[in-house]
């Protein structure tokens, strides 16, 4: 089993956040860890329910602030709905993923963790009046 650390960054290269996963396979698809980086965002969240939520994409009944994502009522979230929302996200260009140096353009793009790539996750930010 593999192991491999995604780095949260902005569009000028600052890491903003890293996740460590483990217990992957030793051949990934994107969408594999997609969906093995929400499981683990949104289990953590779960643990406390704080009132905001800091991962990858926007939970239903949110509102973006400076730091994450505000909830309107404490609660819960389901990390399989949080998991189809960053699916779309990366279909739609809502953020984009590196490993090493090459862009991931697909959800089944494979990803070989023997070689500890580094992986990136960059949001993409929309410009104010744009």
């Amino acid at each position: 089993m593999a192991a491999v650390t995604i780095t949260d960054e902005s569009a000028a290269g600052r890491v903003k956040d890293s996740w460590r996963l483990v217990g992957l396979p030793d051949r990934v698809t994107v969408r594999d860890i997609i969906r093995s980086r929400v499981r683990e965002e949104v289990a953590r969240f779960n643990l406390t329910t704080p009132a905001v939520f800091a991962g990858l994409v926007q939970p239903l009944e949110t509102e973006a602030v400076i730091n994450g994502y505000r909830l309107t009522r404490p609660r819960r979230l389901d990390w399989e709905q949080q998991a189809e929302i960053a699916e779309r996200a990366f279909v739609s260009n809502g953020f984009f993923m590196l490993v090493d140096d090459r862009q991931l353009e697909s959800l089944d793009d494979e990803i070989d963790l023997l070689g500890d790539p580094k992986i990136s996750s960059i949001k993409l930010v929309p410009l104010v009046g744009g």
